[in-house]
């Protein structure tokens, strides 16, 4: 496996989100309050831009006429569709068997680097 430095960490603040290309590969990175995550830019079900999506919380189970919303920033939406992504984990929130890929991040002296 491979570590590609994609930008300094002071390039991108908290909350943002950044589109970047190793090879073939078009990937979003999205820096939250705990650190990087990267996604792959194509939402799994016909081929949106992540990077285009809505980053927002989502809401969770709840009593019966009571809505609670939770994990502001940490859920990203398909702009096509509205289907909804973690971040950390590129899991769907609505089926086990769907997924945006997700790739390791690190962080070394300032650097951030996707590994491939």
């Amino acid at each position: 496996m491979t570590v590609h430095v994609v930008f300094r960490e002071e390039e991108l603040a908290i909350g943002e989100a950044r589109l970047t290309r190793i090879g073939e590969r078009e990937l979003v990175v999205y820096r939250l309050q705990d650190g990087y995550y990267a996604l792959n830019n194509y939402c799994p079900h016909q081929g949106a831009p992540m990077l285009a999506g809505r980053v927002a919380g989502t809401n969770v189970p709840s009593d019966v006429y009571c809505y609670r919303y939770d994990r502001d920033g940490e859920i990203v939406r398909c702009p096509w569709h509205g289907w909804e992504f973690d971040i950390k984990s590129g899991r769907s929130l609505f089926s086990d068997r769907v997924r945006v890929k997700s790739y390791p991040v690190v962080v070394e002296d300032g650097a951030v680097g996707i590994v491939l």
